[in-house]
C-alpha cells in the first residue's frame, strides 16, 4: 500500500521553497519524536540544497525516552546536522534555539549580520507552536490537524533572526507501508487519507507487540488480547462501543485506541528505531544493487544481440 497525499496548497508550498531556498541559510526542520524518520520529509533534503539543519524531534514527552536518544545520537553523527528533542513545555530550550542556528552558521555570525532560518516539517508536528514560542506570542494558527498552516510567512525574532514558515506539507508517494500507517495513527495525515480501522488495527497490533503493558493498564485488562481484533472489540466493550445487541462498534473502539495514543494517555510511545531502519536501508540497497546488476546484464545482452546481428553471427 503506497498512500498519496498530496493537496494542492503543498505542491505551491513545494514549489515556493524552491524558489526562495537561497536566501536562506539553515533550515530548522521539525520532526515528531514518536516517529523521526517517518515524519522526515525526503524532499526536505533536496530542497536544502546543503544548508545546515536544525532537527527539532518534537513532542519528546509524549516518545520513549530510551528510543528518542538513539535518534538524537543517530543524526548528530551526520555531518551539517543537529538535532535536539524539545518539549513545548522546554520554553529555556527554545529560547536557545536561535542561538544553535548561528553557530550552524559562523560566517554570518561573525559578521554579526542575522541569521536566515526556514522552519519546515510535515503537517501536525508542531511548527505553529514552536514559532509561537520563539516569538513570546501567538502569531501563527495552532490546530491539533494537519495542514492548518496554508501561506509562507517570515517573522524577526528578538535578536534580530529571520524566520520563514511554510505550510506542512508531504512527499506525493509514502511508498514505505509503516511509515504511512505510523503517520496516520500519528495524526499527520488526514483521518479520511486511510481507513480509520486499517490504521487501528496496525495501531493495536504495534501496541500489543511493543506496550503490551501500557494496553493493560489503560483498558484494565485482565489478560492482554492475542490479536488486534480482539483488542479492539475489548476497547468496544469497555469504552462505550458497544451497540443494540451487543455488536462492537469497531469505528468509535478505534477513535479511543488512536485518541489514547495520540494524547499521549497511553504513555510514551516511540514506533520506530534507528535498528530497525537500518535493517529497511540495507533491504533498500540490496534491491538496489540487484536492479542494478539485472539492467546491467540485460543492457550486455542487448549490445551482444546487437553485435551479432551487425555481423551475421548467430548464437548457438
Amino acid at each position: 500500500m503506497a498512500i498519496n497525499w498530496f493537496p494542492g496548497h503543498m505542491h505551491k508550498a513545494r514549489k515556493e521553497i524552491a524558489q526562495v531556498i537561497d536566501e536562506i541559510d539553515a533550515v530548522i526542520e521539525v520532526l515528531d519524536a514518536r516517529l523521526p524518520k517517518s515524519s522526515e520529509n525526503p524532499l526536505v533534503e533536496s530542497l536544502r540544497k546543503g544548508k545546515p539543519v536544525l532537527k527539532i524531534l518534537n513532542k519528546a514527552d509524549l516518545a520513549d525516552p530510551v528510543k528518542t536518544q538513539a535518534w538524537l545520537d543517530f543524526y548528530n553523527a551526520q555531518e551539517g546536522i543537529k538535532a535536539i528533542a524539545l518539549s513545548q513545555d522546554q520554553k529555556k530550550l527554545v529560547q536557545k534555539i536561535p542561538d544553535m542556528c548561528k553557530l550552524m552558521v559562523p560566517t554570518r555570525a561573525n559578521h554579526d549580520r542575522p541569521v536566515r532560518a526556514m522552519i519546515m516539517g510535515i503537517p501536525n508536528v508542531g511548527k505553529s507552536t514552536l514559532i509561537n514560542a520563539l516569538l513570546g506570542r501567538r502569531i501563527a494558527k495552532v490546530g491539533n490537524e494537519p495542514a492548518v498552516t496554508k501561506n509562507q510567512k517570515r517573522y524577526t525574532l528578538k535578536n534580530g533572526m529571520a524566520l520563514s514558515d511554510t505550510p506542512g506539507f508531504l512527499w506525493p508517494k509514502i511508498e514505505d507501508v509503516d511509515s504511512g500507517y505510523r503517520l496516520a495513527a500519528s495524526g499527520a495525515i488526514r483521518d479520511t487519507a486511510i481507513e480509520y480501522e486499517l490504521v487501528a488495527l496496525y495501531a493495536a497490533k504495534f501496541m500489543l507487540d511493543t506496550y503490551p503493558q501500557y494496553l493493560e493498564t489503560r483498558y484494565k485488562l485482565k489478560s492482554i488480547p492475542v490479536g488486534s481484533d480482539e483488542l479492539l472489540d475489548e476497547i468496544g466493550r469497555k469504552r462505550g462501543g458497544l451497540r443494540p445487541g451487543g455488536v462492537i462498534d469497531r469505528h468509535k473502539a478505534s477513535e479511543v485506541l488512536l485518541h489514547d495514543m495520540r494524547s499521549g494517555k497511553m504513555g510514551a510511545i516511540s514506533f520506530e528505531t534507528v535498528a530497525e531502519w537500518e535493517i529497511k536501508w540495507a533491504e533498500q540497497e540490496r534491491l538496489r544493487l540487484e536492479a542494478l546488476a539485472l539492467a546491467l546484464a540485460e543492457a550486455e545482452a542487448e549490445a551482444e544481440a546487437n553485435k551479432n546481428e551487425r555481423t551475421g553471427n548467430k548464437p548457438y
